[in-house]
C-alpha cells in the first residue's frame, strides 16, 4: 500500500507561510506514511494547514471535527435503524429493507478509506476526545481496515490517506497515542513571520499600516488579563477592517487611537479590558 514514491513534496500553498522545520516533518510524515500531530494555541495555522496540503497536492480534504461525546463507531460508519424503520413500515421506498448495506452511511475515517483517489485526512482537536477513543482509533489508521459488524463486513482503504491530527493542547494525549504518531508544535508566529503571513493575504498593502497593525497586534496580546488572545484569523480581519475605513489615519494607531477592538476580541471581558488599556499606552 506504500505510496510515498508517488507523492509530490509539499512546500506550501498560496495562502499558508511555511517554515522549514515544518516542511520538513510533514514530508517525513507522508513518506513514512504516520500520521502528523500538530499542537499548538487555537490560531495558530493547525487546521488551515491540512487545507494547504490538499491544496498543494490536488487532493480531497476529508474533515472529521472531534466532539467530546463523539464515538469511535460514529466516525467509521452509522447504520441508520431509524430510516430502515420507516421503510419498512411504511414500504414506500426504493431501498430494499432486506439489505442492510443500503442503510449503511460512511463516517469521515470510513470516507477517507472508501475514496477512489488519495485524500488529506484532517481529524481535528483530538484532544476533545476521550484516551479510548484516540487509542482506538490509531489502531484503525494503523491497520487501515475496520468491521461493520452488522453486515459482517471489512473495510480495507483503497489508499492510505494523509493523516493530520490537530490538538490545542487542552488535555494530555496518551503516551502510546503519542508514540505512533510524528509530532509538531506550531509556535504562535513572531512578528517578522506574521508581516509575511499578513503579505501573502494582502500584496498591496501599505509598509506603514502593516508595520502599525502588527505592532499593536502584539502589544494586545500582550495583556495579562486577556483570556481568549486575538489570533492571526483575528489580525487578517482587523487589517481587512482598517483598510475599508477611509478615515483612518495610521498614525493614530500607535498613540492608542485602535479601532475595531470588536473584530480583535470576542467576549465581552476581554473587549472590555483591551478598550481600557488602548486608552492609556503609546508604542
Amino acid at each position: 500500500m506504500s505510496q510515498a514514491s508517488e507523492l509530490r513534496k509539499f512546500s506550501g500553498a498560496s495562502q499558508y507561510v511555511l517554515d522549514d522545520e515544518l516542511a520538513e516533518i510533514i514530508n517525513i510524515s507522508m513518506a513514512l506514511e504516520m500520521p502528523l500531530l500538530l499542537k499548538g494555541e487555537p490560531g495558530t495555522g493547525k487546521t488551515m494547514l491540512a487545507h494547504a496540503i490538499a491544496e498543494a497536492l490536488n487532493m480531497r480534504l476529508i474533515v472529521l471535527n472531534v466532539k467530546s461525546s463523539m464515538k469511535l463507531i460514529d466516525a467509521l460508519y452509522q447504520y441508520d435503524t431509524l430510516t430502515r424503520l420507516n421503510d419498512s413500515r411504511f414500504g414506500d421506498s426504493s431501498r430494499d429493507v432486506s439489505n442492510i448495506e443500503e442503510y449503511i452511511r460512511m463516517g469521515k475515517i470510513g470516507q477517507s478509506f472508501a475514496s477512489d483517489e488519495r485524500v488529506v485526512l484532517l481529524i481535528d482537536e483530538i484532544d476533545k476526545a476521550d484516551t479510548d477513543f484516540q487509542d482506538d482509533m490509531l489502531d484503525i489508521l494503523d491497520q487501515m481496515q475496520f468491521d461493520i459488524i452488522e453486515v459482517d463486513k471489512t473495510i480495507t482503504a483503497k489508499h492510505r490517506p494523509i493523516v493530520i491530527i490537530t490538538s490545542n493542547a487542552k488535555k494530555d494525549l496518551s503516551d502510546p497515542f503519542l508514540g505512533r504518531c510524528n509530532f509538531h508544535h506550531i509556535a504562535f508566529p513572531d512578528a517578522d513571520m506574521m508581516k509575511n503571513i499578513i503579505t501573502v493575504h494582502f500584496p498591496d498593502i501599505d509598509k506603514e499600516l502593516l508595520n502599525s497593525a502588527v505592532q499593536v497586534f502584539y502589544r494586545l496580546r500582550e495583556i495579562r488579563e486577556i483570556e481568549k488572545k486575538p489570533a492571526t484569523r483575528e489580525l487578517i480581519n482587523w487589517i481587512r477592517a482598517l483598510r475599508a475605513d477611509p478615515d483612518l489615519r495610521v498614525k493614530s494607531l500607535i498613540k492608542g487611537n485602535v479601532p475595531y477592538l470588536g473584530v480583535l476580541f470576542k467576549k465581552s471581558p476581554d473587549y472590555a479590558v483591551a478598550q481600557k488599556v488602548v486608552n492609556h499606552f503609546k508604542i
